[in-house]
């Protein structure tokens, strides 16, 4: 048996610690006590059990009211959060993990591998990523603080999978009472974790409330009273409220209209670090289930409609990096061997006559919808706008179509109700995570952010079934660039850029998030001066 130590030269083998990306350095300070830290967020969350949704917008608060058994610092180094300890068996298919045994969930309750047992089999069930613990078989629970994972085959991704915002730790003792867990009504009301703030007040679509836990299990922890997230969709209005005071701390900013304000204010400071594990790309997704964009070629000569250059310059200002493949490409798994496309009317055109789709007297070919990911505007609508735009120029008539709200497109989304639709997806740290979710057939499900293409193709489904388990990280690489190089050319999506995400904050917050998680961390460290 190895001790979680050696774990740490593990995930350096696998290559981890090659994605750290480049952030500000933060010296050290005495944090102080006491405050409440205005959070803004665009996103609203439809409820805060981040066991069974995954996202940004149930994530920044269910981080907060749920531990993990890890977390991870900013050199992708698993750390010990309720797990005190942890170690792997020869044969990589047994890992045994240590409680802490003095952690308390809200309710004064103990934390036991019984809840830790009971979390995961019920995010195995219930998350939508659902690759991250297929090969979990059972967890033994031999004593209150010991938690045995028993695994099919080896999972090389499997502590990152234990990170905050992936596998939170719910008490058994409320949730295991035979009530679907997905709309279980303490997802949102009377929430019980263990983590270092407990629910004050949750209004959908306005705030979340969050108060400090006294019983934190880290000694002196957290050092806020209180964290309020305020919901807007609309990201200037957020900013105006950072520069003016009302708020402290925005994370996962993005659009180049907001970064360039804040560039320019120097009361706020812009941090890029803290994204890392996220590895968030934006792109067109095309509903490969339905005509015409079941066949390759109308999806190719889409992609070859569109200027990439363009967008990056015009569309990001420069803020953003072009994306050409599922892996962004900081990852050690990401491959440049894959199918670009550079723009080219007229090979577009040709593609679309060799399907089939020949223009009629008007000049049109077929008509289609874009859907626009709300709130996120240059990445969204302002990419929405510019693919019309190409697109009537190879004969197809494109409708942009909004939705309300997130949670509508969702809806939409997931009930694979569009032709084509912007959006940004997470790499989630590890491809088994966050990138075999989108491709894998068996995950073609009514869920957003698993397969929602429909898209089917054996050979993927045969490589990333092996990558899933290579713990070999040259061998892992060569699976992986396969399945980009053929992932590309049959173009179910339409890869455009590596989101530029920063956190801003004014000059009052302490130790602002810049882990790999970053904002999706708990926030215990955070203060204000």
């Amino acid at each position: 048996m190895r001790k979680f130590k050696k774990v740490f030269k593990l995930a350096a083998a696998m290559g981890l610690s090659v994605l750290i990306g480049a952030g500000t350095a933060l010296a050290a300070e005495q944090p102080k006590r006491g405050g409440t830290l205005v959070l803004g967020t665009y996103q609203a969350p439809r409820h805060l059990n981040g066991a069974v949704q995954s996202g940004m917008a149930t994530a920044l608060p269910s981080t907060q009211l749920f531990a993990s058994l890890l977390r991870f610092d900013d050199q992708w180094n698993p750390q010990p959060y309720l797990a005190e300890s942890w170690e792997w068996s020869d044969d990589r298919k047994t890992l045994t993990v240590h409680l802490r045994q003095d952690a308390l969930f809200h309710d004064g309750e103990p934390v036991t591998s019984e809840d830790v047992a009971f979390s995961i089999m019920a995010n195995k069930e219930n998350h939508p990523f659902k690759a991250m613990f297929d090969v979990v078989e059972n967890i033994e629970t031999p004593d209150p603080h010991t938690a045995v994972f028993k695994l099919s085959q080896p999972h090389p991704a499997l502590l990152i999978a234990l990170s905050p915002a992936l596998s939170p730790i719910l008490p058994k003792h409320i949730y295991d009472d035979g009530q679907d867990l997905k709309s279980h009504p303490r997802n949102s009301k009377d929430v019980v974790g263990s983590g270092p703030f407990k629910l004050k007040e949750f209004v959908p679509g306005k705030e979340v409330v969050l108060e400090r836990f006294d019983k934190f299990f880290l000694k002196d922890k957290p050092y806020l009273d209180r964290i309020v997230l305020q919901i807007n969709q609309d990201q200037t209005t957020l900013l105006i409220g950072l520069q003016r005071g009302d708020l402290q701390m925005l994370p996962f900013m993005g659009d180049p209209t907001q970064l360039r304000m804040a560039s320019a204010d120097k009361n706020i400071e812009m941090l890029d670090k803290g994204y890392e594990g996220i590895g968030a790309l934006a792109w067109l997704a095309l509903n490969t289930e339905r005509k015409p964009f079941d066949d390759a070629r109308v999806r190719q000569a889409i992609a070859y409609s569109l200027d990439k250059n363009f967008i990056i310059k015009a569309l990001t200002m420069g803020f953003a990096k072009p994306s050409n493949g599922p892996i962004i490409s900081s990852s050690p798994y990401a491959t440049q061997d894959v199918h670009k496309y550079a723009l080219d009317l007229d090979k577009a055109k040709q593609l679309l006559d060799e399907a089939g789709y020949k223009p009629d007297s008007n000049g049109i070919r077929f008509k289609m919808s874009i859907d626009m990911l709300p709130g996120t505007g240059a990445i969204s609508k302002s990419l929405a706008e510019y693919a019309r735009a190409q697109l009537k120029k190879i004969g197809v008539a494109a409708d942009l179509r909004t939705s309300a709200d997130f949670p509508s497109w969702t809806k939409r989304i997931a009930g694979h109700d569009f032709d084509m639709t912007t959006d940004i997806v997470w790499n989630w740290g590890d491809p088994v995570i966050g990138v075999h979710r989108t491709y894998l057939t068996s995950n073609i499900r009514p869920i957003v952010w698993t397969n929602t293409q429909s898209y089917s193709n054996p050979k993927v489904d045969e490589l990333l079934e092996k990558a899933g388990v290579e713990t070999d990280l040259e061998k892992r690489k060569a699976l992986y660039a396969e399945f980009q190089k053929i992932v590309t050319n049959d173009a179910p999506l339409i890869y455009v850029a590596e989101v530029p995400y920063h956190t801003l904050v004014t000059q009052k917050v302490g130790n602002p998030p810049v882990s790999i998680w970053g904002p999706l961390s708990p926030l215990d460290d955070v203060y204000l001066k």
